[in-house]
């Protein structure tokens, strides 16, 4: 009977990875928030990068880096730490595009509020990696993989996370489209609710002063200028008034 035998370490861990692919484009579905989107990648990278106790996600907002995502609260409590500082691998990764991956004890006088952080909970290494969206090459943040093994991490799991970073980047590109159309879905629909308020409004002012469109709309217009409202308002304003009665 023939043996067959044991796949090497490194492709059992190309293995891991590509099922980890594989689950996120199954069930990261187009018309899925972004919130959603970010949590599902990191628990996919959780599950596929081995001796990964914690995945988080930092992405750079408006108003500052925050974590949207993560698998351990504890590890958002980390992040926080680095946002504070203003220092540590989340952050530098982020900044320079460049993944950043080392032991927690190497880097105590370079970041020494992310390894107090970073002790306090146990973590002995991690692995963060820049997230960008490769069409527009816009810069999303950072995903951070952090082990209590410090040995937990080497080059090749570096390799592994850069193609996983860059098939998740198609996912977060997708849910951006979704909130975007959403969005604009929703202003649409707001338009059209106004004009159709705005035109109900004329009809009830060229009723009651037997005036024409123009001069209608005008009346609405004048009124908005001086109460300084929006114009849609002031139509539903005059409707309701008109329903009341």
């Amino acid at each position: 009977m023939s043996i067959i035998p044991e796949r090497p370490e490194p492709l059992l861990r190309l293995d891991e990875v590509a099922a980890a692919l594989e689950e996120l484009r199954t069930h990261v579905a187009t018309e899925e928030p972004l919130p959603a989107v970010l949590q599902r990648l990191a628990e996919t990278a959780v599950k596929g990068t081995t001796d990964a106790d914690a995945v988080s996600v930092t992405v750079l907002a408006a108003d500052g880096p925050e974590t949207q995502a993560t698998t351990d609260p504890e590890m958002a409590d980390i992040d926080r730490v680095q946002y504070s500082a203003e220092s540590g691998p989340a952050l530098h990764a982020a900044t320079t595009r460049q993944p950043v991956r080392s032991v927690v004890d190497d880097d105590e006088k370079r970041w020494p509020e992310f390894v107090r952080a970073a002790r306090s909970a146990g973590i002995r290494a991690y692995l963060s990696m820049p997230l960008l969206l490769e069409a527009e090459e816009e810069l999303v943040g950072a995903l951070n993989v952090y082990s209590r093994t410090a040995s937990a991490f080497d080059p090749f799991d570096e390799t592994l996370m850069r193609l996983f970073t860059n098939t998740a980047s198609a996912a977060i590109s997708n849910a951006r489209r979704w909130h975007h159309a959403r969005d604009r879905v929703r202003h649409l629909e707001v338009a059209l609710t106004s004009r159709a308020e705005i035109d109900q409004a004329k009809g009830v002012l060229m009723a009651v002063h037997g005036i024409g469109p123009d001069d209608a709309f005008a009346r609405l217009v004048e009124q908005s200028q001086q109460q300084n409202r929006k114009l849609r308002e002031v139509a539903r304003e005059l409707l309701e008034s008109v329903r009341n009665r």
